[in-house]
């Protein structure tokens, strides 16, 4: 996977630097089909997982878009990213990489239409960002590799390797064509993933390798699709902030969505759609018989090259996500046992998971009075803050971002 996981973080880092933010605000404000469309399609190749996408659109939200939109962006977006579409061409063939978009593109629609249909809308008034905007004059080339090999690694490491793992896991332990001899129908099989996909979160880079190693084992690749569809698309997380935000009949249409459109996709997979299409082709023999060694496993110098750099790049997020490159010259608090100057003050945040999190909590406290500066440490679900903010505003806007305020430490 590794030559095209760094092609796919490449591109996303292209989509990141070159389309402006205020591009998604200014065409997802009307409540109409139209509005839904496009927020389904312009979340399906940006690279963020169900807890990034929160304050991306709480955020769009609050700038006018309508709630019919939101729905449709958040239910797009998690599901798959131009970084996965290329993950899953590698691992399980191009039908899945066309398929898995196109039933996330379909939910979307389905949760957004809905919403708009049944919901009337209130009036948002959009809010003016008091925040230092970025120089125009920045690098791009350099603000492009950062986001793509150290900040989007960062986002999604951990749930790439816990993926692999589990996939590996799977690959050794289970037996051959073990969901085969169950003997299931395709439907109770489905129900039994999404039982499982839907309270497990897992990002969609993440679920490829838990899915090919399945199928590998006998399960439908329509089941298959059920993990790729539900497991990204639903957190726990993204549960409450859709019915906080949103209120709770959106939030049954948003879960409504992802459910019943993950289903039917498998569905038409298995019963219309030649299963050899979707036949894991890179890592089985015929028959369904998977060979541990031999030439299935075998890896070109460039792919191997390829292998290393990303394990750096996971050890280099590894290492930043939990500060242990800091020099002691600007140290956090909680690090030494005290506020290091008499206007630090250091606030335990929970719920931020990747960069999009900690730059949203960053931008949000950084506008507030009072505020000089904000460095959040995920590692530690910490944010740093230099200046004399309220507590109270300090919770409300971290709160309004859909994170959970723990108070000082």
């Amino acid at each position: 996977m590794a030559p095209y996981l760094l092609l796919g973080f490449l591109m996303a880092g292209v989509l990141h630097v070159f389309v402006p933010s205020n591009f998604f605000e200014r065409h997802l404000a009307k409540e109409n089909f139209k509005s839904v469309l496009l927020a389904g399609l312009i979340g399906i190749p940006l690279p963020l997982c169900s807890c990034g996408v929160i304050p991306t659109a709480i955020s769009l939200r609050k700038d006018g878009a309508s709630r019919g939109a939101t729905v449709a962006f958040m239910i797009s977006t998690p599901q798959i990213g131009v970084d996965s579409i290329i993950a899953t061409y590698s691992m399980m063939g191009l039908p899945f990489a066309i398929v898995r978009p196109l039933v996330a593109l379909l939910t979307s629609i389905a949760g957004g239409a809905v919403t708009t249909w049944f919901s009337k809308d209130e009036i948002v008034v959009r809010q003016n960002c008091c925040c230092e905007t970025e120089s125009n004059h920045k690098n791009k080339f350099v603000e492009l590799l950062k986001y793509s090999f150290i900040d989007l690694v960062q986002n999604i490491g951990k749930w790439l390797v816990i993926g692999l793992i589990i996939g590996t896991l799977i690959t050794v332990l289970i037996p051959d064509s073990f969901f085969a001899n169950l003997n299931l129908p395709s439907i109770v099989t489905m129900l039994i993933v999404l039982a499982i996909a839907v309270p497990m979160y897992v990002c969609s880079t993440g679920s490829i390798p838990i899915a090919a190693a399945l199928i590998m084992k006998g399960l439908s690749p329509g089941a298959a699709l059920v993990l790729l569809i539900a497991g990204p698309g639903v957190s726990i997380a993204s549960l409450l902030v859709v019915g906080k935000s949103l209120g709770k009949k959106q939030l049954l249409f948003y879960l409504g969505s992802i459910i019943f459109g993950s289903i039917i996709g498998g569905l038409f997979v298995d019963y219309f759609l030649p299963r050899e299409w979707f036949a894991i082709t890179s890592l089985c023999e015929a028959g369904n018989h998977c060979a541990l060694e031999g030439s299935a496993f075998t890896a070109s110098w460039f792919e191997i090259i390829s292998g290393i750099i990303l394990v750096l790049l996971l050890i280099n997020a590894f290492m930043l996500k939990f500060n242990l490159f800091r020099k002691d010259a600007t140290p956090v608090a909680s690090e030494i046992g005290s506020v290091s100057s008499s206007n630090q003050v250091v606030y335990k945040i929970e719920g931020m998971s990747c960069n999009h999190c900690k730059a949203s909590v960053e931008k949000a406290i950084r506008g507030l009075d009072n505020v000089e500066n904000v460095e959040v440490v995920l590692g530690k679900q910490e944010a740093v803050v230099t200046g004399n903010p309220s507590d109270e505003i300090v919770k409300k806007t971290v709160e309004d971002l859909g994170f959970v305020f723990k108070g000082r430490v």
